[in-house]
């Protein structure tokens, strides 16, 4: 992509700063929310809120969860009453003013809901080791204003990192966005999908909703900071999504829902939203085969996992124990079937969510609208 004449940041700042104080419905797609988690919530968070999926209907009671780009914090406070007193919700987000817009219900909501488990951080979501309010608040008392102390700046800077980072190494359950990823210059993207491999928990995933593009956006557009901000000239396009996933060592990558009709096309190209859900591995040493094997169910005559292995329907497979322990995770579990070492079936682990699509606006992976 080619973006040197368009400071990025700057168009996106400026764009969600007036947002926060007042609502602009081109910033977003409509999106039905479950009503019930949205009682609590004031029409001003509401109305101020600008994201193309529901990424928080994917996540789990108990859990960890992270919000990328958190901006008025809604999907926060949805997921804060999912995961319950026992879980807990982190949002990163850039812009003071939507920071302000979420804090400023914080005591409110979390009084109806009956815990506060939610906190709201200034960071960078390229960047999730620099707590920049901790950064800043160094700055305070050791501005730069020469070459000597700009150094100085980056050297503690990477020293919070090292020290105090704002999200810890396989820390987080689960990592959720709502229309932010594609608002990241591209050069700092592949950082961006390495830092949401890092803190993840292994067997831990990433469910993501962005707008995606039919095919590539031309340099035109993406020096055009009114289309870069309203999330049209970011957009990636969508087997690229997909890929940058794989490429920071994700796998069983899911189309959870995808629009059948184009949120917005312009100059003849087709944007829309599409919600992903990908899976750290767990990381275990592939060891030697034990004796365990696998029967693909179907209904295809064969399949292959991110890994290389093939597997034929209805034949028997044998496995390593690494292997296995993959299998026996979600969401594997509704088209396998584990044996034990004697050929005895082996439960698998279905707690996250992991067969039924959105019916609403979205397609089922092999139908005819995909």
């Amino acid at each position: 992509m080619n973006n040197s004449q368009l400071n990025i940041e700057d168009a996106v700042a400026e764009r969600y700063s007036q947002a926060s104080q007042e609502a602009e419905a081109a910033l977003c797609c409509p999106v039905d929310y479950d009503t019930r988690w949205l009682e609590v919530l004031p029409a001003e968070l509401i109305d101020r809120d600008y994201g193309c999926g529901d990424p928080s209907q994917w996540v789990q009671q108990g859990e960890h969860v992270l919000d990328l780009g958190s901006g008025g914090g809604k999907i926060c406070y949805i997921a804060s009453q999912i995961v319950g007193a026992d879980g807990s919700v982190t949002g990163v987000d850039m812009n003071e003013d939507m920071l302000a817009l979420a804090r400023q219900y914080q005591n409110e909501i979390c009084g109806k809901i009956g815990w506060d488990n939610i906190t709201f951080h200034k960071g960078k979501i390229q960047d999730l080791k620099l707590d920049m309010q901790e950064f800043e608040n160094w700055l305070q008392n050791h501005p730069a204003t020469d070459s000597k102390s700009w150094l100085q700046a980056e050297q503690q800077a990477e020293k919070l990192r090292l020290t105090k980072p704002l999200i810890a190494d396989n820390s987080i359950d689960v990592v959720v966005s709502n229309c932010v990823l594609n608002l990241v210059n591209p050069n700092d993207r592949i950082r961006l999908f390495a830092e949401l491999y890092r803190v993840l928990k292994p067997g831990g995933r990433a469910v993501i909703s962005d707008i995606v593009s039919n095919q590539p956006v031309p340099a035109v557009m993406q020096n055009d900071a009114t289309l870069w901000s309203g999330c049209i000239s970011g957009a990636f396009e969508d087997r690229n999504f997909i890929q940058a996933f794989l490429n920071a060592g994700l796998g069983k990558v899911e189309i959870l829902a995808r629009q059948s009709e184009p949120w917005k096309i312009v100059e003849g190209i087709e944007f829309r939203s599409m919600t992903l859900r990908a899976w750290k591995p767990l990381g275990l040493k592939d060891e030697t085969n034990a004796g365990e094997s696998v029967i693909y169910r179907g209904p295809w005559q064969e399949v292959v996992d991110d890994h290389g292995n093939t597997l034929t329907r209805g034949k028997r497979v044998t496995i390593s124990r690494g292997q296995m322990r993959e299998y026996e995770c979600a969401p594997y579990g509704a088209d396998l079937i584990l044996l034990n070492d004697e050929g005895k079936f082996m439960e698998s682990d279905q707690s996250s969510n992991t067969s039924a699509l959105p019916i609403a606006d979205s397609c089922s992976i092999g139908s005819d609208c995909c």
